[in-house]
C-alpha cells in the first residue's frame, strides 16, 4: 500500500505561498489601470496635476473670499438682529411695567363679576330701602319706590364723571408712556446709527489715509523717475555733442591720409581710416580683372564642351535605360501572371482545406468557459 500521510514540507509550502502572493500583487499592478505606470504619459499627467492644483488653489481663494464676505454679512446681520432684539425687549419691558402698574386685576370695572371672594364679601339681598345693590332684576325694589332716588341719580352722575375722568387720565398716561417709549426707541436708534456712522467714517478715514500715502509714494516715485529721465537725457545730449565734435574735427572727415597707414607694413592699411586707392592701384586692379574675365571665359567654354559630351552620354544611357525598362516591365508582367496563377491555386487549396477543417475537424465549437481561462495570470 501507498503511504499517503507524508509530512508537509513547510519550506516548499512557504515558497509556493510567496509566489502566489507575488502573483496577486503583480496582477494588482498590471490589471489595475489606475495604478499601472506602463504606457502612461507621465508629463501629461504631471501637467494635469499641476493644472488641477492651480484650479484647486483658485477655488480655495475664491471660497475664502466668499467666506470672508459671508462672515462680514453675518456680523452685520447679527448686529441688526441684536439691535432688533434689544428694541423688542425694551418694548416688552415697558409694556409689562405698564401692565403691572396700571392694569391690575382688582382695578377693572368688571372685577366684581369674577371676584373669587365675591361670596365672602356679599351682603344680603336687601339691607334697607336705599341699598344700591337692589336693581331692577333683584325684585327687591322697583323704580320710584326708593326714598333717595335724587341722591342716587346724583351719585350715579358723579360716578360716571369720575369713571370718564379716570379713563381720560389712563388714556393720557398710556399715550405719555407710549411717547416716552417711542422717544427712547428713537434715541436708541439714533445712537446705533451714530455708532455705525462713526465706524463707517473711521473706516473711510483709514482708507483715505492709505490712499493719500499711496498717492504721495506714487508722486515721489514719479518725480524720481522724471529726475532720472532728465538726467539721462542731459547725459545723452552731452554725449551726442561730444561725438559730433569728435567727428567734425577728427581725421575721418578731414581725410588725413596718414591715419590709414598700418603699422604692420606699407602695403597694409587700416580699413576704418582708408579713403581710397591711388590711380596706380586702380590700374593694377583693372588689369587683374581683365585677366580674370579671360580666364572665366575659358572656363565657361571648357564647361560648355563638357556639358555637351555629358548630354550625348546621357541620351545614350537614357535610350539604353528605356530598353532595359521595357524588358523589365515585360518580365514583371510575366512574373505577375505566374504569381496570380499561383495565388489562385493556393486560394483554391486554402478554401478546400478550410472547408475540410470546418466540416471534418472543427466540429466541437469552444464555449465561453474556454475563453475565460485566458488573461488570468501576468506571465
Amino acid at each position: 500500500m501507498y503511504k499517503l500521510d507524508l509530512p508537509v514540507d513547510y519550506k516548499e509550502a512557504a515558497a509556493i505561498e510567496r509566489r502566489r502572493n507575488q502573483e496577486e500583487q503583480r496582477k494588482s499592478r498590471i490589471f489595475n489601470a489606475k495604478t499601472r505606470l506602463i504606457g502612461i504619459d507621465q508629463q501629461a499627467i504631471e501637467q494635469q496635476l499641476k493644472d488641477r492644483q492651480q484650479l484647486e488653489e483658485y477655488e480655495r481663494r475664491r471660497e475664502e473670499a466668499f467666506a470672508k464676505d459671508a462672515v462680514r454679512n453675518d456680523m452685520i446681520a447679527q448686529l441688526l438682529e441684536s439691535r432688533q432684539e434689544h428694541d423688542v425687549k425694551e418694548l416688552n419691558k415697558a409694556l409689562n411695567e405698564f401692565r403691572a402698574l396700571h392694569q391690575q386685576t382688582d382695578s377693572r370695572r368688571e372685577f366684581d363679576l369674577y371676584d373669587p371672594d365675591a361670596l365672602k364679601k356679599d351682603k344680603p339681598a336687601r339691607v334697607s330701602d336705599d341699598d344700591p345693590r337692589c336693581g331692577i332684576s333683584s325684585l327687591q325694589k322697583f323704580d320710584g319706590e326708593d326714598l333717595n332716588s335724587k341722591a342716587r341719580r346724583k351719585f350715579q352722575a358723579e360716578q360716571l364723571r369720575e369713571w370718564t375722568e379716570q379713563q381720560q387720565r389712563e388714556r393720557q398716561q398710556a399715550e405719555l408712556n407710549q411717547k416716552k417709549a417711542d422717544h427712547l426707541y428713537e434715541l436708541k436708534m439714533k445712537e446705533l446709527d451714530q455708532r455705525a456712522m462713526e465706524l463707517q467714517k473711521s473706516e473711510e478715514e483709514c482708507r483715505r489715509a492709505i490712499n493719500e500715502a499711496t498717492k504721495d509714494y506714487n508722486l515721489a516715485l514719479a518725480r524720481e523717475m522724471d529726475a532720472k529721465r532728465n538726467l539721462q537725457k542731459q547725459q545723452e545730449e552731452d554725449d551726442n555733442k561730444t561725438e559730433m565734435a569728435n567727428h567734425i574735427y577728427g581725421d575721418l572727415l578731414t581725410e588725413n591720409p596718414a591715419v590709414a597707414q598700418s603699422a604692420f607694413g606699407p602695403h597694409r592699411v587700416v580699413p576704418d581710416r582708408w579713403k581710397g586707392m591711388s590711380p596706380e592701384q586702380l590700374a593694377d586692379i583693372r588689369r587683374t580683372q581683365e585677366l580674370q574675365m579671360k580666364e572665366r571665359q575659358r572656363l565657361k567654354d571648357e564647361e560648355r564642351r563638357l556639358n555637351e559630351e555629358h548630354d550625348h552620354m546621357r541620351s545614350a544611357h537614357a535610350r539604353a535605360g528605356m530598353l532595359l525598362e521595357r524588358e523589365k516591365q515585360r518580365r514583371e508582367r510575366e512574373l505577375q501572371k505566374q504569381v496570380a496563377d499561383e495565388n489562385r491555386r493556393l486560394s483554391n487549396e486554402q478554401n478546400a482545406h478550410k472547408e475540410y477543417l470546418e466540416k471534418e475537424v472543427y466540429t466541437n465549437r469552444p464555449t465561453a468557459a474556454y475563453f475565460m481561462q485566458w488573461n488570468t495570470t501576468t506571465r
